[in-house]
């Protein structure tokens, strides 16, 4: 899927919905699951830290369509879920968003880039 990927270039169906969802989203995160119902510990702890925070974000299901989570590793250079996405650029995983969001760089970078979060974390 990778070779089909890159050979197709930006003509990919795949990589434009991956830059149109980010573009009409100021907040994506491409996770295993839904928000309601993460399938993987670390995409529920992803919508954790985003729900603590307060910010309203779009959660997008990877498990539903495979092209698209081969797309977003390919498109990222990251290989694993949940990707959070801050108006159009990669955040990181799981483990950088504990990081961040423990030591108040991911509510900064929140705030920097006009998204709304609760007054405190």
């Amino acid at each position: 899927m990778q070779e089909h990927i890159q050979s197709q270039g930006n003509d990919n169906p795949v990589l434009e919905r991956i830059r149109q969802e980010l573009s009409d989203y100021p907040v994506v995160l491409y996770m295993k699951g839904t928000p309601m119902f993460p399938q993987c510990g670390f995409s529920a702890a992803a919508v954790d830290i985003l729900s603590r925070l307060g910010v309203k974000f779009k959660g997008i299901d990877v498990l539903a369509d495979p092209s698209l989570r081969d797309g977003l590793k390919y498109f990222a250079n990251w290989p694993t879920f949940p990707q959070l996405y801050v108006k159009g650029e990669l955040v990181g995983g799981c483990d950088i968003m504990r990081e961040m969001y423990g030591s108040g760089e991911l509510k900064q970078l929140l705030e920097e880039q006009g998204i709304q979060t609760r007054a405190t974390q």
